[in-house]
């Protein structure tokens, strides 16, 4: 996490080794930045691109007491992918299908090569979220807690910012049973794909999916509710 205001002051690898005047392949082999008092890193664990905030380096690299980082919290704090993800408490793919939505994909930073966005559009994506309040406020387990005549308007928002949503995702956020979510769910893919094949009738089902953001792994029960809806236009 980069805290609020502190971008400028970020360093990475390379720049460190610089710093430390290293040549690269000696500071990969080394890796000086594990040694004892070092600054931790500011980027998340695991990542490809580690990151340090570079007052904490340079006072260490100069043998002066390394200041502590501002609180987290604040609204300009830069987060990562992780860090983003944990935010709004889903996993990191998840969080690969929201970033693209209007709300948040104008507010990207790149910081080195590494994507980051600030906490205070993340908080307010999750608090515009369709089904917040009723998903954080019921027990895990109250099974169709929303009326099946409201799921496809609760659903659709859901749809919209991530098309490629996990069950298991609308489940948790709109406090409803799986087999539910998942009906519902493939019953409203299957709907906007007909849509779209009427609207195109020169694609196939496969390039409609395509065109709408719907992965291969749910294209079967898709196919399946379309087929439904093209019945049920028929027979109306």
């Amino acid at each position: 996490m980069i805290r609020a205001g502190r971008k400028h002051l970020v360093r990475t690898r390379e720049q460190l080794a610089q710093d430390m005047g290293m040549a690269m392949g000696t500071f990969r082999n080394e890796k000086p930045y594990a040694a004892g008092g070092f600054p931790a890193p500011i980027s998340s664990k695991g990542v490809r691109v580690m990151l340090w905030d570079g007052e904490q380096t340079d006072a260490f690299l100069a043998d002066e007491p390394v200041p502590d980082l501002p609180p987290v919290g604040a609204d300009d704090d830069l987060l990562d992918r992780q860090e983003a993800a944990a935010e709004l408490n889903v996993m990191p793919k998840t969080w690969d299908d929201y970033k693209t939505s209007p709300q948040i994909a104008p507010h990207l930073v790149v910081v080195h090569g590494v994507e980051h966005y600030p906490r205070a559009v993340i908080r307010a994506f999750r608090n515009s979220r369709p089904g917040k309040q009723a998903a954080t406020g019921r027990p895990k387990g109250s099974a169709n807690a929303i009326p099946r005549s409201q799921l496809h308007d609760e659903i659709a928002p859901l749809l919209d910012a991530a098309p490629a949503i996990a069950i298991n995702e609308v489940r948790e956020q709109l406090g409803m049973a799986y087999s539910t979510a998942q009906q519902a769910l493939a019953t409203l893919r299957g709907d906007r794909i007909a849509d779209l094949l009427t609207a195109a009738p020169e694609l196939s089902f496969d390039q409609a999916a395509e065109q709408l953001g719907y992965p291969p792994a749910v294209r079967r029960v898709a196919r399946q509710a379309t087929a439904r809806t093209h019945r049920e236009h028929d027979h109306a």
